[in-house]
């Protein structure tokens, strides 16, 4: 890491993207349940099925293909920020998409077999 990021404005970045995205999938990011099966799905998926989403013609398919390599990204920048012990967030379609992508995770190192 060189030092030079800027993790608000990166942050700041994605939060329009997730935004813009999730109005072209009709994305409610107060629904919990809907957030939450997104970010699901968006763990889930392998690169190559992203980049498919992603080239798709369906504007809400592409969406979701784009949230999904967001997913990603986001995580990244959280880890690499609290690495130096920044951290780093958006406001409520980031918070809310962050919120589920940790629940699932965290729930899953907690029953993954030891």
């Amino acid at each position: 890491m060189s030092g030079f990021e800027n993790f608000a404005q990166e942050a700041r970045d994605i939060e329009r993207a997730l935004e813009m995205h999730g109005i072209a999938m009709g994305i409610d990011w107060n629904d919990t349940a809907s957030v939450r099966c997104l970010a699901a799905e968006a763990l889930k998926s392998q690169p190559a099925t992203t980049k498919a989403l992603v080239l798709s013609k369906d504007p809400a398919t592409r969406a979701k293909g784009e949230i999904f390599a967001l997913s990603n990204l986001m995580l990244k920048i959280m880890a690499e920020s609290a690495g130096i012990g920044v951290h780093t967030h958006g406001g409520c379609a980031w918070k809310s998409f962050a919120r589920a992508l940790y629940a699932i995770t965290e729930t899953k190192s907690r029953t993954a077999p030891k």
